[in-house]
This record gives structure tokens, C-alpha cells and sequence, in this order.
């Protein structure tokens, strides 16, 4: 602990020097940083990585990043960096970045102009508008979301936009807006400063969220008890430093939590006055067939769906003890606690991963430990603009901005109007899913895949999908398939790409992001990228443009205009689509500004771009005060902190779906995993993150530092599993599935440590694709893949 001290307080000392360089800006989106003594430009920044939303420091000197430090004056990491988060820098500076841009021809990449490449990708999506498919991620800046949703809906009528988020966050996504009637948490990270227990569900938070976990742990060295439960399917980093580990088999979370709503119910130590005014019940109407909104149930219904989930029968089920589960239950049943429950793509990438998601924020509920300060179930993301772009500003298939719905004829109208087109230019038929998506595109054309061309953003789909041979693999020797990558640098997506563009990427842009506890980050460019490396949102800019000079209507608003006009402040149209003048006007700032009217719709009142500029975020609802300032809301829902309750009403679900003010408690059955181990297949398969790597690793792999610390994948296997298969520590394993196998280096008794009968592959190395065997099995609501769960085997090569 001494080490921990020492550390925050040599990066305290560290970042306010740093902070000396006081930030001064001008709306138009130039910068005036005064120079400090070391000669370096300091600026603010969220980190470039995970769903946390760390602001750094960055140091530029002579036109290159040369410096990182933690933002002493941000509330998320308070000048605390992750491993990562120290060598963001160092991504923009791999040797193989791609500079130009690249076209296929007769199998082979050519270099060539802007002015092709973007002529290119116009033509090819005209071809066939209908039968195009545009991928982003929630690493897309919002104004680079907005700019992608507004080209779709409102340009093509075309709503095949989906962001890799739907391969990560959409069960939580549903899981909020069928209990709460609107997406995003209620609670934030001030939840970890004040709970008496964080519980999380099949999160590694030592390790894919530090700075959080760091928040938490550093309570313990100020000498308050903090006690940390890991509810999990393998021993990690988290468990180290956990009170409690409670290893459960893969899928029977589901019952677990089942278990501590049974005992709430049979000891009567649910909260009954909460409950009575602000709950109500609901499950699905035919449990084989789950949909997002159910129907309502009553109290006494519930409590018989419930009943059988004893301690006694869960034992069984999850293979905890009857103890450990009597020891959750008695957690929730003491109103004087407070609790905070956690969770990431344990819950999340699961083919119940809407029914987990609800049951966690059911038992909160259920107990009352929901909405004051330490009481709260918290989503955490894994990508930086993963709620703001992906979920705020609606790129899936099925969404609008603000919460609105592709299927709702209000929300189509109101989206319509904003964006002055004619009315029914919104098709109302959502879009294909990713998996469904991905699927069509790899599908010749003669037999049903009506996918023809896509364009690829911020994201590597090749190295992250599921079931990646028939997701991605298979566009191999389809002639009439085209993909367009935007990206920095080569990755397996690239290999198969037909047009390549080269992108900017993070300080060499402008940008917004929204991180898990809806706060809206602002930065502005401050280095060039290199060679001809472009911002993404011009490209989608400039492929608008040219489709609207070739003729395309839809590409024109209700009057005739171009559907993407940029003013300055005299109001002179700036040809922004010419990269000579795209810088002349702040295009970030008018795409935000042009977005946010739309959040209001379901309270997600983002702040004026120019009050984020001088913030290190602001957490919305961000509301104007009678003074003019502007006041961020910590907790949602709750009287005391969120102005959109009404005064007296102490609590007050404002969008509920039941129309009444009510958050619903879901009954949802414990169901096995549709891919178990067998004999030919005995083990269970899972694949997640490293500390030292963020996603495909595409950026990280760059960072000398990071890849010498974890270079190369590998499988982490019990040491009797070992034992009985004659395997050794380093020795060379095949793993397979059904889908596929791969070679890997066995680790026993390493970082992890899964149960007996489980294996652990991270995904980051694109020499060893781990999604070359993982299922597609989808939940049926939100349709996220389950990459946590499928029957594997392993033998010594």
C-alpha cells in the first residue's frame, strides 16, 4: 500500500506541474497554451482507451507528442494513469502507420489521391445505397457518430449503421431501458467513494479498469473498510485483493442473482416502502420467446416465480455454497449498507445478457439500495465513446439520437424535421444487427446476403468478431463485395480490405466522447497526423459531398441544400468537404451543437460544447442554472440530485415503461447455455482483455513498452487439467471449438487462474485469433454475442 501512496503522490506532484500551462480557447476551436518553462504545450485530453474516461495531460513539443501525465483536475482519475493511459502517446507513432490512401486492383494494393479514393467510395455505395453497411464503434468521437447516423438515415434511408458497441454493450443497454425506461446508469463513480460493499459481477477491474479499482482500494490505505466481493468464473487480479471470492459455473449468474431476490422475499426484508412507490413487476410473457418490454406482473406472481430459487437449489446450480449465497442475500437485506454492484462483458456477453443485466438492477431495487451516494448497479464500458456515440447519439441499427427509435413514427418525424428533409426520408425498417450485419455482407449475393459494400471506421471487425471465419472471413473470393477500412494502421480487417483510407487518430483530431458515467469530454486537435492520414469524420463528409455532385437526392435536404452545411460566424457556407478548407470553421463543434437539441428528448441534456471546453467533462443531465451557469447531475432519478424530479416525489422514474413513474422488478428463469461442455468438447472457452492491451490491440501493439510486457497471446489452463493432458508451463497447445483452432503458449498458475474444466485466451494478438473460436450465439433481445461461454478442448501439440 505504501507503494500506491508513494506513487499517487509522485504523479500528483508531476501533473501539477503540468497544469501550470493554464488552458486558454477560442470557440472557433484553435488553441492559445501558454508555453511552460521545459519548452512543452500542455492540453487536456480523455484518454484515448477504455469506458473509464482518465483525462490526461499532453505534452507537445516541436509538433509531437512527448509527454503524458495524469489531469490533476479530473474528477475521474484524479492524476492517476493505468499502465496504458501513460503510453497513449506512443500510439500515434508506430512505424507502420498507414499514410496514404490504397485501392485493389487485380489483387493487389495501389496507392492513390484523395480525390479517387473518395470518388470510389461514393460510386460503390450508389451502386446499390440499400445494400450498404456502415461499421463504427464507441470509439467514433460523437460528432464522427452523428455524422455517420445523419449520412445513413437521413442521406441513403438506410439504417444499416451498427457500432462494434453491439458486441459489448448492448445487453446493458436493454437492460436499462427495460427496467428504467431510458439507457445509462443512475449512479456514477462517486458510488465507489462511498459504498461499504462493491460487488462485481465477473469483472476484472484490476485489470480492465485500474483507476476505478484504484479509487476503491485507496480507501483502504485512508483506513476506511471497504468489503470487495468478486463473483466470478476465474481467479484474476480483482480477486487478489477481494474480501470474498465466489467462483460460480458459466451462465448460473442468472440464478445467483434469482437467489438473492428469493431471500429478500422469504425473510421480508425487501424494502417495502420503496418498492410500493416506485417499483412495479414484470416478466415475459412466454419465457421461450423473451421480448424487451415483457408484461406486467404482480407482487404475488413474482414471489412464486421466485420461490424456487433457494440457497439450497442455487448450490446446486452455481456450485456456490449455501453459506455464500445466504452471505449475499444477508448483504442486500441490511438497509444500513451501502452497495454498489459492478459489472462488464461477464454480464454483458451473454446469451441471456438482457435477463442478467435486469436481475442485478432488480435486486437493487428489490433491497432499496438504489439512488443515494454508494447505492447503485453500474455498466462499466470498454470503449472511450461507447455511451456517448454509440448509445447517446443512437449508431445501432434500431436507434435515433436522444434515445429515440427507428420504429417509433414521432421520433422518425422529429429527426426528419431537425435535419430538414422531407418527411418519410427515415425508412422505418431498422437495420441489420452486427452478427446479422457482418453475416449478409459474407454471404454471396445468389444466396441471400444482400450486404454488398461497407464502410469500416475507428474499429477492427477481422480481429473481433465472433465466429470470425463465417463473420468476417468468408468475404474472401466474393467478387462483388466491397470494404471500404478507415483505420491507422494494417490489421486483419485491412488484409481484406478493398479500399483503404488512412485515418487521423485521437490529439490529431478534434473530438467528444461520453464515458460510463455520462460524462461528455471535449479536446481539441494539437499535432498533425502523418502523411495524408485524414480526419474520419471528412471522409464521411466528403463521400456525402461527392454523391451529392454526382447526382444522388438524397444527399440533399427538403430545400435543395447539401445535407451537411458549415457556416462561420458571418454566415458564409465553408466548403468543409474540401480538406483545404475543413479546418477553417471548428466541424466538431458544429456537429455536437447541431446534436444536442436531440438529447433533450429523454433528459440527456449534454452540455454546450463551448462549456465543455472548459471542463475535464460534465456529467448530464447538464442543466442551465437562473445564473447562467451550467450544473452537471451526479444521480439520476433521485430528488436530491436530478432536477427532473419532481419536488416530493423523493424518487422518480421519469421515463418508465410502465407510463407510471415506476422502475420495473423482472422475473427472469435461469437457463443453461446453449453450447456446454461434452465429452468430445470438455472444457468451457473464454476469451477477454490484458492490462497491458486494449481491445485487438491494434494501437497498443505499437507502444514498445506494452508489447514487451505482454507480446503474445495465450491459454490459461488449471494445473490438474495440465496434469491429466500432459502439459507443461510455456509448452505449445492446440485449442479447438467447433468453429475452428488455434495454436497457443499454455500458462499455468499465471495471472489467472480459471477453475478446473476451464480454459482463458485473450483476444489482442492478430497472430493468434481467439475469434476464430468463439461462438455467435446471441441473447435474444439485445443481440450481443456470448464470447464468455462455448465447449472447447485442448491437447499437446
Amino acid at each position: 500500500m505504501n507503494d500506491t501512496l508513494e506513487r499517487r503522490s509522485f504523479l500528483k506532484s508531476t501533473a501539477l506541474a503540468a497544469a501550470s500551462a493554464a488552458v486558454v480557447r477560442k470557440a472557433k476551436g484553435e488553441a492559445s497554451v501558454p508555453t511552460v518553462p521545459d519548452g512543452l504545450k500542455w492540453d487536456k485530453a480523455p484518454c484515448r482507451f477504455c469506458g473509464t474516461g482518465c483525462h490526461v495531460k499532453v505534452g507537445v513539443q516541436e509538433g509531437k507528442v512527448v509527454a503524458i501525465a495524469g489531469h490533476p483536475e479530473a474528477e475521474v482519475n484524479k492524476g492517476l494513469l493505468c499502465v496504458k493511459g501513460y503510453h497513449v502517446g506512443g500510439i500515434l507513432y508506430g512505424k507502420d502507420r498507414l499514410k496514404h490512401p490504397m485501392l485493389r486492383r487485380n489483387g493487389v494494393m495501389e496507392r492513390i489521391s484523395w480525390d479517387e479514393a473518395i470518388d470510389v467510395a461514393a460510386r460503390k455505395i450508389m451502386e446499390a445505397p440499400e445494400a450498404f453497411g456502415f461499421y463504427g464503434s464507441g470509439q467514433w468521437t460523437i460528432p464522427e457518430g452523428y455524422a455517420a447516423q445523419k449520412f445513413m438515415r437521413a442521406g441513403l434511408s438506410n439504417n444499416h449503421i451498427e457500432p462494434n458497441a453491439r458486441l459489448c454493450m448492448a445487453s446493458a443497454v436493454t437492460g436499462f431501458v427495460s427496467t428504467y425506461g431510458v439507457d445509462e446508469p443512475a449512479g456514477c463513480y462517486d458510488d465507489l467513494d462511498e459504498c461499504d460493499v462493491l460487488i462485481m459481477w465477473g469483472n476484472n477491474m484490476a485489470e480492465m479498469h485500474p483507476v476505478l479499482f484504484s479509487r476503491v482500494i485507496d480507501r483502504r490505505t485512508r483506513g476506511e473498510k471497504v468489503t470487495i466481493i468478486d463473483c466470478g468464473t476465474r481467479r484474476t487480479r480483482t480477486t487478489e485483493f477481494a474480501d470474498h471470492y465466489m467462483e460460480f459455473r458459466p451462465q448460473s449468474d442468472l440464478a445467483i442473482a434469482n437467489c438473492i431476490a428469493q431471500q429478500l422475499i422469504a425473510r421480508e426484508k425487501w424494502d417495502k416502502d420503496f418498492v410500493e412507490k416506485h417499483c412495479a413487476f414484470r416478466a415475459d410473457e412466454n419465457e421461450a420467446e423473451p421480448t424487451l418490454m415483457g408484461v406486467a406482473i404482480s407482487f404475488d406472481d413474482f414471489k412464486k416465480r421466485i420461490a424456487k430459487y433457494t440457497p439450497e437449489h442455487v448450490s446446486e446450480v452455481s456450485g456456490l455454497s449455501v453459506e455464500e449465497l445466504v452471505q449475499l442475500a444477508d448483504l442486500f437485506a441490511d438497509p444500513k449498507l451501502k452497495i454498489t454492484s459492478t459489472w462488464c462483458m461477464g454480464m454483458n456477453q451473454h446469451t441471456r445478457g438482457t435477463a442478467i443485466n435486469r436481475l442485478v438492477h432488480g435486486i437493487h431495487l428489490l433491497s432499496g439500495h438504489f439512488g443515494t451516494p454508494g447505492n447503485a448497479p453500474t455498466s462499466l464500458t470498454g470503449q472511450p465513446s461507447a455511451c456517448g456515440t454509440a448509445r447517446e447519439v443512437g449508431t445501432l441499427c434500431h436507434a435515433l439520437p436522444g434515445g429515440r427509435l427507428i420504429a417509433k413514427d414521432e421520433h422518425r418525424a422529429q429527426c426528419e424535421e431537425h435535419w430538414k428533409v422531407e418527411a418519410g426520408r427515415i425508412n422505418p425498417k431498422p437495420g441489420y444487427h452486427t452478427a446479422l450485419l457482418w453475416e449478409k455482407f459474407c454471404t454471396p449475393t445468389d444466396q441471400g446476403g444482400d450486404i454488398r459494400s461497407m464502410l469500416v471506421q475507428v474499429t477492427n471487425p477481422g480481429q473481433s468478431l465472433p465466429n470470425l471465419v463465417k463473420l468476417f472471413e468468408n468475404k474472401k473470393g466474393l467478387e462483388d463485395k466491397f470494404l471500404m477500412v478507415s483505420d491507422c494502421y494494417p490489421t486483419p480487417t485491412t488484409e481484406l480490405a478493398d479500399l483503404i483510407l488512412p485515418a487521423a487518430m485521437w490529439v490529431e483530431k478534434n473530438g467528444v466522447y461520453g464515458n460510463s458515467e455520462r460524462r461528455t469530454q471535449q479536446w481539441f486537435k494539437m499535432v498533425e497526423p502523418p502523411g495524408e492520414a485524414r480526419e474520419d469524420v471528412w471522409m464521411t463528409i466528403a463521400i456525402a459531398r461527392r454523391m451529392y455532385e454526382l447526382g444522388f437526392p438524397g444527399m440533399r435536404d427538403a430545400s435543395g441544400n447539401f445535407l451537411f452545411q458549415f457556416k462561420d460566424d458571418s454566415g458564409n457556407e465553408i466548403p468543409a468537404w474540401e480538406y483545404e478548407r475543413f479546418h477553417e470553421i471548428n466541424v466538431d463543434r458544429s456537429l455536437y451543437e447541431d446534436y444536442r437539441p436531440l438529447s433533450h428528448m429523454k433528459h440527456k441534456h449534454v452540455a454546450p460544447y463551448d462549456v465543455l471546453v472548459k471542463h475535464t467533462g460534465l456529467r448530464w443531465p447538464v442543466v442551465k442554472q437562473d445564473d447562467g451557469s451550467y450544473r452537471e447531475t451526479r444521480f439520476r432519478f433521485s430528488e436530491f440530485d436530478d432536477p427532473f424530479v419532481k419536488k416530493g416525489n423523493e424518487f422518480e422514474f421519469y421515463h418508465s415503461t410502465s407510463g407510471d413513474g415506476r422502475a420495473q422488478i423482472w422475473f427472469c428463469p435461469f437457463e443453461r447455455h446453449p453450447e456446454e461442455p461434452t465429452d468430445e468438447y470438455p472444457y468451457w472457452f473464454c476469451t477477454g482483455r490484458v492490462l497491458e492491451h486494449w481491445h485487438t490491440a491494434s494501437m497498443t501493439m505499437r507502444v514498445p513498452q506494452l508489447r514487451g510486457a505482454m507480446p503474445n497471446a495465450y491459454v490459461e489452463i488449471h494445473p490438474d487439467d495440465a496434469l491429466e493432458a500432459g502439459i507443461g508451463n510455456g509448452d505449445e497447445v492446440e485449442v479447438s471449438t467447433r468453429r475452428g483452432s488455434l495454436k497457443l503458449t499454455a500458462w499455468i498458475n499465471g495471472r489467472g487462474s480459471p477453475p478446473r474444466g476451464s480454459l482463458f485466451v485473450p483476444f489482442f494478438d492478430e497472430k493468434r485469433l481467439a475469434n476464430l473460436l468463439t461462438l455467435d450465439a446471441l441473447c435474444p433481445i439485445s443481440k450481443e454475442p456470448d464470447y464468455k461461454k462455448c465447449a472447447a478442448r485442448i491437447r499437446k501439440v
